[in-house]
């Protein structure tokens, strides 16, 4: 699952805007503001999802999980549980 606060934190990691995304992905900029518009866990087409996770890999971004060890090296963030 992805969340709204995760693609964008993503999106400012990497230093791209809502459109670099879109054709990163090959999606449209209205499904990438209609994404980190949602409130929580993001709510898409499958299809479109799997395309911004896929696009985000490839531009070096690794998304972790509540509970999910991160496998990558590098910068990141990461929300503490408290």
């Amino acid at each position: 699952m992805l969340t709204s606060a995760q693609l964008k934190a993503a999106r400012a990691l990497l230093g791209v805007d809502q459109g670099d995304l879109a054709k990163a992905a090959g999606v449209s900029l209205p499904t990438i503001q209609r994404m980190e518009a949602s409130d929580g866990i993001v709510r898409a087409q499958v299809d479109s999802l799997m395309k911004v996770l896929a696009a985000l890999d490839h531009l070096g971004v690794e998304v972790v999980g509540p509970e999910q060890p991160s496998i990558g090296r590098g910068r990141g963030v990461r929300l503490k549980d408290v």
